[in-house]
């Protein structure tokens, strides 16, 4: 139960900062902002504030914003169609009741022979007693079907009105706001815990391991590999993982004395990823200066979108291949492992899983947001957008492999940690 817990804190944290920019950058862009969403499928809680409904849905993995002008967004009027319309004080139409058979005090009755909802703002038709009548309608007027309130939604309020760089914006916050709350988290971390110093300090040496039998101590500082200097536990860390079974000559401090020692890291392999190992463990020392936890912040932040961009550089040339990504229950399991280390070490790996979400909502893949840009991209070079059937098509079949890979990765977590 408390794994549960943890993972919809965590993952609903993630996905509400990444909605919350989409929001955010809609609402500065003067788009209508229909609905905010955390998670899909039914609706378990709704509210209605202004022209936005704010829900929570059952099934929390994800989440979006909807935006006037996407999707079958509008109504069209057509020719023939009956219908109802209230005036407000200014003679405007406030109200457009569809399928509307009960009659309501000043509802006026007509059959529509042309109507404009989103740029000319009119409806044009014949009354009851068949005589041409033409109303204006208001800019804020609701559509009312069986019960149910639909804001119209001028074309200048839609996502597709608004120019090129603001849509690209609108798209690219979601992302843009995953990595601000990572830099937020490890700038909390650093002024709770402390900040590392990430001196590449061997905290304790393993017995039997290649780090042993070359005469590393415990309490060692790692000054150069190969002849190269060495300043942070992590230069040191991917030096090692990334020269399985090859020889590296390494320079240590101890007590003031240098000293000289050929250690071959051991292959070790996990999740399909071959990598090296000398048997050390770490713990970095902690320097209490809260004046460094932001910029403490702002190196953790890129350090991990380095990290996770030299990963998916992996991915790409075969380095390991996509049995070795994980899931949704992947990442539960890990969030099951990382809770029994205490809330520091949950926000941390909140603030890497910030980070890896907005990078992969990033690529260039369709019904990703770096899709998205990518077609705005093509929109900018050519002065004119790629034709929206066009474009919804390929999001579609985006979408669909992407089910596909979660399909995958879902069933090799599953395989991984109960078979």
């Amino acid at each position: 139960m408390e794994t549960a817990i943890a993972f919809i804190i965590v993952f609903g944290s993630l996905v509400f900062f990444h909605e919350l920019g989409h929001f955010i950058f809609a609402k500065r862009a003067g788009i209508m902002v229909r609905e905010f969403a955390i998670g899909f499928g039914p609706k378990i809680l709704g509210l209605t504030k202004g022209e936005t409904l704010y829900t929570i849905r059952l099934l929390p993995l994800g989440g979006y914003v909807r935006m006037a002008g996407e999707d079958l967004d509008s109504v069209e009027l057509q020719p023939g169609f009956r219908l109802a319309v209230l005036l407000n004080k200014d003679e405007k139409v406030e109200k457009i009741y569809l399928n509307q058979n009960k009659q309501l005090p000043d509802m006026l009755f007509l059959e529509v022979e042309k109507a404009d909802l989103e740029k000319g703002l009119y409806i044009e038709g014949y009354d009851e007693d068949d005589r041409p009548v033409r109303y204006r309608v208001s800019r804020n007027a609701a559509i009312v079907e069986n019960g149910k309130e639909t804001l119209i939604a001028p074309y200048d309020r839609q996502f597709g009105s608004k120019s090129v760089g603001k849509r690209a914006m609108t798209i690219f916050a979601g992302p843009l706001f995953n990595f601000i709350l990572a830099f937020f988290l490890f700038v909390i971390l650093g002024f709770w815990q402390g900040v590392p110093t990430f001196e590449p300090v061997i905290k304790e040496v393993t017995d039997n391991s290649p780090a042993m039998a070359a005469g590393m101590e415990n309490g060692d500082l790692v000054t150069a590999i190969d002849g190269e200097p060495i300043e942070s536990w992590q230069e040191l860390s991917a030096i090692i993982q990334e020269n399985p079974g090859k020889k590296l000559t390494f320079e240590v401090l101890r007590n003031g004395d240098t000293f000289t020692m050929d250690i071959t890291p051991k292959e070790v392999t996990q999740k399909k990823v071959t990598f090296g190992q000398i048997g050390v463990t770490y713990e970095s020392p902690v320097e209490e200066n809260p004046w460094k936890a932001i910029p403490y912040g702002a190196e953790q932040t890129i350090t991990w979108i380095k990290e996770i961009l030299r990963l998916l550089g992996m991915l790409v040339t075969g380095q390991f291949t996509i049995d070795a990504l994980s899931g949704p229950v992947g990442i539960y399991k890990a969030t099951e492992e990382v809770a029994k280390w205490g809330v520091a070490s949950l926000m941390n790996w909140a603030a890497v899983l910030s980070i890896n979400l907005g990078i992969m909502n990033l690529l260039p893949l369709p019904a990703l947001d770096g899709g998205r840009l990518l077609f705005f991209g093509f929109e900018a070079v050519r002065g004119k957008p790629v034709d929206r059937q066009k474009e919804g098509m390929v999001h579609f079949v985006g979408i669909m492999l992407l089910m596909v890979l979660m399909i995958i990765v879902t069933w090799n977590d599953i395989q991984r940690f109960f078979f």
